[in-house]
């Protein structure tokens, strides 16, 4: 789609003065230029894992369930937690699960439009992964899920949350 005077070259238009000769004015764009790749800030530093120390001590320990938390939800019930987790585990003892756990990061990014930050995914998942796990739960939370109780519980508790009625307001009569 050519949108005038933005997509188009700047093309001179000859305009006459008293002396007859001619001034070269370019065209000047018009509107207000929309940048579509506006994206948003992670909700946390990649290294603030103490912010929710329970996360930061599973994930170190065991980073397979935090793996598994974060992929239930992000494949929104597609890919269980138990799956997840054995999967991250089988590849742990095999590659690098760096390659595979990036993935999830970036599937996280491109939904809420994150910035590919610190570095590219697969980098701060090879150099930075239980902080990279940390990170992804911690935005999911963030974001109104909670990944300790699966995507099919947070789906549940989201349409309990709408149909409650409104509290504080009575009818009058």
């Amino acid at each position: 789609m050519v949108r005038p005077g933005l997509d188009q070259p700047n093309q001179a238009h000859p305009q006459g003065d008293g002396n007859n000769k001619a001034h070269i004015q370019p065209n000047i764009p018009t509107g207000i230029p929309v940048d579509n790749q506006t994206q948003n800030r992670w909700n946390s530093d990649i290294f603030d894992c103490m912010n929710d120390s329970e996360n930061a001590v599973i994930t170190f320990i065991v980073p397979c369930v935090t793996f598994g938390q974060i992929a239930e939800i992000v494949d929104e019930g597609a890919t269980t937690c138990a799956i997840g987790g054995v999967l991250y585990g089988a590849i742990f003892l095999t590659l690098f699960p760096s390659v595979y756990s990036s993935l999830f990061r970036a599937k996280i990014r491109n939904k809420y439009g994150l910035p590919d930050a610190p570095a590219p995914d697969w980098l701060t998942h090879l150099f930075c992964e239980p902080c990279a796990l940390c990170q992804e739960y911690r935005e999911l939370k963030h974001r109104g899920f909670d990944p300790k109780i699966g995507w099919a519980m947070n789906v549940q508790a989201q349409q309990q949350e709408m149909m409650a009625p409104p509290t504080g307001q009575r009818m009058m009569g």
